[in-house]
């Protein structure tokens, strides 16, 4: 696989002539108690399995965990910041969650490049999210690309 790097002249991402399939590009956040009460109060979602440890306990999880969706969003970033990068827009993405995520571990959002589809300005990209070795998050997702750099 090619990861994809940053630029000498320092920009960031790729057009749509620059992709190829196999392309993949990485971000990776450690998930603190602040990330889970923000993103809380920004989406609205206050279920207390996210917020409340003693109602957490009681479930399937046996403690609190994070947002499906807050790691999620770090699939966003990949696609929004390194690849494609700058000016690509989502047009689907599903996701499956195979995983919990605790407050304290390191998501790591892995990109991959799927298949190109020049004609529409389309690329295709195999999305996860990884807690070490354990994947948490598998998907796909469908991006319009800018035809240049």
């Amino acid at each position: 696989m090619n990861n994809a790097q940053a630029r000498p002249d320092g920009r960031t991402g790729f057009g749509l002539d620059e992709l190829t399939v196999g392309m993949e590009a990485r971000y990776s956040r450690t998930v603190t108690e602040a990330d889970i009460v923000q993103f809380a109060e920004v989406s609205g979602d206050h279920n207390p399995v996210h917020l409340d440890e003693a109602f957490a306990r009681t479930t399937m999880f046996k403690g609190r965990i994070a947002h499906g969706m807050l790691s999620a969003g770090y699939i966003s970033t990949v696609i929004a910041s390194k690849l494609p990068g700058p000016g690509s827009i989502y047009l689907g993405q599903n996701l499956s969650f195979k995983a919990p995520v605790r407050i304290g571990d390191t998501v790591e959002a892995i990109v991959t490049v799927k298949e190109v589809f020049p004609e529409k300005s389309r690329v295709s990209l195999k999305t996860v999210c990884k807690v070490g070795d354990t994947v948490v998050i598998d998907g796909e997702a469908l991006v319009m690309v800018p035809r240049g750099a």
